[in-house]
């Protein structure tokens, strides 16, 4: 994301010069690069894979796209396939961050899972919906973070995965 925002900006002002990581983020700050809330899920995403390790899961995958959109994170745990969503938020202003795992959200999660377990033959294993919410204020350097195993069950429309 940071190399794709400095193309633009040396694109666009005519900027040859190499500049280091540190230098370009700086820039971006300074200029107004990717915003804070832009930055906030990657960074969610990457807190949620460290609690589950110390958890002892295998993260398997991340971002994992599918036609319907992207899994967040793909865990092993013991035998179990956890497909993990994460939600994270600056504040509740908006409500708790797994609010946003509304019925819509669990269907399509649902089949992006059938998905991910089709394409890598793994229909026959035990999997879970787990949801990481984090909560992350602005200048605070510890989120709170709220992991919430088997959060929901498969559904679909009238008992339909596919």
């Amino acid at each position: 994301m940071i190399r794709q925002w400095w193309t633009l900006f040396r694109d666009r002002l005519g900027f040859r010069d190499r500049l280091g990581f540190r230098d370009r983020l700086r820039l971006r700050d300074r200029l107004g690069g990717p915003s804070r809330p832009a930055r906030l899920g990657p960074r969610g995403e990457a807190l949620a894979a460290r609690h589950l390790k110390r958890l002892g899961y295998k993260i398997v995958a991340r971002g994992a796209r599918g036609q319907l959109g992207e899994l967040d994170l793909v865990a092993v745990d013991g035998r179990t396939v956890v497909f993990v969503e994460v939600k994270t938020r600056e504040s509740h202003d908006g409500g708790h961050p797994a609010e946003a795992v509304d019925a819509e959200k669990q269907r399509r999660l649902t089949r992006l899972a059938l998905g991910y377990l089709k394409r890598h033959e793994l229909l026959e294993c035990a999997a879970r919906f787990d949801v990481v919410a984090i909560t992350w204020p602005a200048g605070r350097r510890r989120p709170l973070l709220e992991h919430v195993r088997d959060a929901f069950e498969a559904s679909g429309n009238n008992g339909m995965f596919s």
